[in-house]
């Protein structure tokens, strides 16, 4: 990415897990960066990690038109990160993800980021996958250049995914896992948010395209949790499959529940394997070779071993 400090980037969501490397990458290229956020404090932890001028925040809720017009105005770029796993959907994927197109496209900006997910579908089963599909229709209609990515599941030290088994790894007897033959391409954040900003701060190439973004690796959920098991020192817990009928009954009955480990809208989304289908480009389009998840753990998986950082290093 070449630098141009007058760039002015809006982003919503950039006090999230992926945001923090989105904005990275964007300080690093020289943008200045606008964060709405509903709570903006939340992202203040960005401040030491750019230069004096380059970053602002601004309070933003992205199903209040208002409140977006608000934050996009003057921006030459709008990426919005903003999706959730529980709650209302449909207002925040479809409704709110229209807003921003809509409010970008009126504003002026160059270039939109859409980031949806691989698994987006208007006829998916679940609601979470049919209205990341809806959403990205809606974008398409109010700002027609947007660029939509859909990552596979995303890892890094801040996850709520590989730290949640290692967690899980260091106090159980065993890890049980649910949909141990379920396929996914886990990615690592820094990888995605290099893209995301490459496709923000240079929409020539992008412009209109969706991407579907997954790691070097393609793996099941039970493999990569023997594999956690291994990296965390517990290389000698068994990984027990949990039947699907005991799996499906739990999250049908428990899966409402606060804390619950499985909704039933995500039980319906490990129906479906997460992994890039092959008929959109990939991590190719920006010249990125995309780490795997063993490249990078060492620097925070650690902290799940018996003791440490000072622990033998695990020969995976």
């Amino acid at each position: 990415m070449t630098a141009k400090t007058d760039r002015l980037v809006t982003l919503f969501g950039g006090g999230g897990f992926v945001g923090r490397y989105v904005a990275q990458a964007l300080f690093k290229a020289g943008a200045r960066v606008r964060i709405a956020e509903r709570e903006p404090r939340r992202a203040f932890f960005l401040k030491p990690l750019c230069g004096l001028g380059q970053i602002q925040f601004l309070r933003a809720d992205i199903v209040r038109r208002d409140e977006v017009e608000h934050a996009v105005a003057g921006a030459e770029a709008v990426i919005n990160l903003v999706g959730i796993l529980k709650g209302d959907f449909e207002a925040v994927h479809v409704a709110g993800a229209a807003n921003v197109a809509g409010a970008a496209a009126a504003a002026g900006a160059r270039t939109l980021v859409h980031v949806s997910a691989i698994g987006a579908d208007p006829d998916s089963p679940s609601e979470y996958g049919r209205t990341k599909g809806e959403g990205e229709l809606a974008v398409r209609a109010a700002f027609p250049a947007a660029t939509a990515i859909r990552p596979s599941i995303v890892f890094g030290a801040e996850d709520n995914f590989v730290n949640r088994f290692a967690g899980l790894a260091r106090l159980l007897p065993f890890l049980p896992v649910m949909r141990g033959a379920w396929k996914l391409q886990p990615v690592h954040a820094a990888d995605l948010g290099r893209a995301i900003a490459e496709a923000a701060l240079d929409p020539g190439p992008h412009a209109g395209r969706t991407y579907e973004l997954g790691g070097p690796q393609i793996v099941s959920m039970r493999e990569i949790n023997q594999w956690i098991c291994q990296a965390t020192g517990h290389g000698s817990k068994a990984v027990a499959d949990i039947p699907d009928a005991i799996g499906r009954l739990t999250a049908r009955l428990l899966g409402w529940l606060p804390g619950s480990p499985l909704s039933w809208d995500q039980w319906l989304m490990l129906q479906r394997d997460n992994v890039a289908s092959g008929d959109q480009p990939g991590f190719e389009a920006f010249g990125i070779s995309p780490a795997p998840l063993a490249a990078v753990a060492e620097g925070w998986l650690p902290i799940y071993r018996r003791h440490g950082r000072w622990a033998k290093p695990s020969p995976y």
